[in-house]
């Protein structure tokens, strides 16, 4: 980045962002979804935890009520007290952010990605303080109900990737590069089923993914997957590392699409990088991964029964390697990786390819910023360039980069909400380093 022509400012003030009408109404029901959580669990946390459950349960409510009325009154934003490893992290950032806009943040007045981040560790915070239910995950019923909505495209998907593994295996399979820009394209549709999105309400897969990636295709803005097919094929089979975004039907296409990889031997292993708690409603952590093989299991399907199998294979053969990190649940853009946790960003400098899935990481790799819709994507990594990476991404937010000139506008022109509707995609991949 030119030191001349420093970035714009952070996206947005909620009251000048597009998508502000919608996010101002979502936040607040998805606080309001977690207490009705807690107070639609109380029998079972009874029954299974006596009165302390009970007990923990009220904390988790009053908690999250607390944070509903501050939010709702427009409260400044407050120190986290719990005792995660984190809170010494969120809480000097919060200082830093108020030295550095010289006001204390508020609720939709600061900018949004800081505000909406801070939001879920609010909510986990209220089951931090918990004695016995420290680990409960507000989500889970939701995340799980999408799941179990999803199970007849998911059986198609994986009935047909049986078929793809099965001629990979025999050396039947020619056309490698159409099936990876396939399987990339499923990734990246899957992004559609997104809780946090829908305020918490149902948003499962229900069309055959097949079939979408071909109806969808003239809805991807920009599609560089000939390149990423160029850069991963040149390459002698080595790490790839997709970082997660949803649970539920979308985890099953980042998953079906790590098999690929190792099958077609474009990867020697997959690192697959998970939340640290319950985060954005739906996104991955370690119990949604575990309950996908548990959800195989229950079901009578031959397809799930191989890959059940298979992929568990891969953890213990460490093909797959699946890792959890608290930069993923930090406020953090990823310019900042390499300040903050340079660990982190010094080990995905090993991969070969990072691929980034949804909304969320897509804000944070371009700072949530309001660039102009044509600068180029590289530039607004603003350096963040640890590997090659691509980013596959539904638009839910006002912010994109990387379009040709007019795009942007003959695009508004057929949907006034293409920014924020999940309608739309792209498949961006950028493979240098930009200052």
């Amino acid at each position: 980045m030119d030191a001349n022509n420093p970035p714009p400012p952070l996206s947005a003030k909620f009251k000048d962002s597009f998508a502000y009408p919608t996010v101002k109404e979502r936040m607040p029901s998805i606080v309001a979804g977690v207490a009705d959580t807690a107070f639609r669990s109380k029998v079972w946390i009874k029954e299974k935890y006596g009165e302390e459950g009970s007990e923990d349960l009220k904390k988790v409510a009053g908690g999250v009520s607390k944070l509903r009325n501050e939010m709702m009154t427009g409260k400044v934003l407050i120190p986290i007290t719990d005792t995660r490893s984190d809170v010494k992290l969120w809480n000097d950032y919060l200082r830093e952010v108020t030295e550095r806009d010289g006001e204390e943040p508020t609720w939709f007045v600061s900018p949004w990605l800081y505000v909406e981040c801070y939001m879920y560790r609010r909510i986990q915070e209220s089951v931090e303080k918990c004695n016995i239910l420290n680990k409960f995950d507000v989500f889970m019923d939701q995340k799980r109900k999408s799941l179990l909505d999803s199970a007849q495209p998911t059986l198609i998907l994986l009935n047909y990737l049986m078929t793809v593994v099965n001629d990979l295996d025999s050396g039947e399979t020619s056309d490698k590069q159409k099936l990876f820009k396939q399987l990339m394209q499923i990734s990246l549709w899957g992004n559609k089923c997104d809780l946090s999105i829908s305020g918490g309400q149902d948003n499962a897969q229900t069309s055959c993914p097949l079939d979408q990636v071909n109806k969808l295709r003239q809805f991807i803005l920009r599609d560089d997957l000939d390149q990423v097919w160029q850069h991963l094929s040149s390459k002698s089979p080595s790490r790839v590392d997709i970082v997660l975004d949803n649970a539920g039907f979308e985890l099953i296409t980042d998953l079906c699409l790590a098999e690929f990889l190792i099958s077609a031997k474009l990867a020697s292993s997959v690192h697959l990088h998970a939340k640290a708690f319950p985060w954005f409603v739906s996104d991955v952590t370690k119990d949604d991964f575990d309950h996908t093989f548990q959800f195989f299991m229950q079901n009578n399907s031959l397809a799930m029964d191989m890959f059940l199998k298979r992929w568990k294979g891969r953890i213990e053969d460490g093909s797959w390697v699946f890792k959890v990190h608290d930069f993923w649940t930090s406020p953090f853009a990823y310019c900042d990786m390499n300040k903050y946790m340079p660990e982190l960003y010094t080990d995905l400098g090993n991969s070969t390819l990072i691929i980034f899935k949804g909304d969320l990481n897509y804000r944070k790799l371009v700072g949530d910023r309001n660039w102009p819709t044509t600068t180029p994507f590289e530039d607004s990594l603003c350096g963040f360039h640890p590997a090659p990476l691509c980013a596959l991404r539904t638009l839910k937010a006002d912010l994109v980069t990387g379009l040709e000139e007019g795009k942007a506008e003959e695009v508004k022109e057929q949907d006034r909400n293409w920014m924020i509707n999940g309608n739309w995609a792209v498949a961006v991949y950028c493979d240098r380093i930009v200052q």
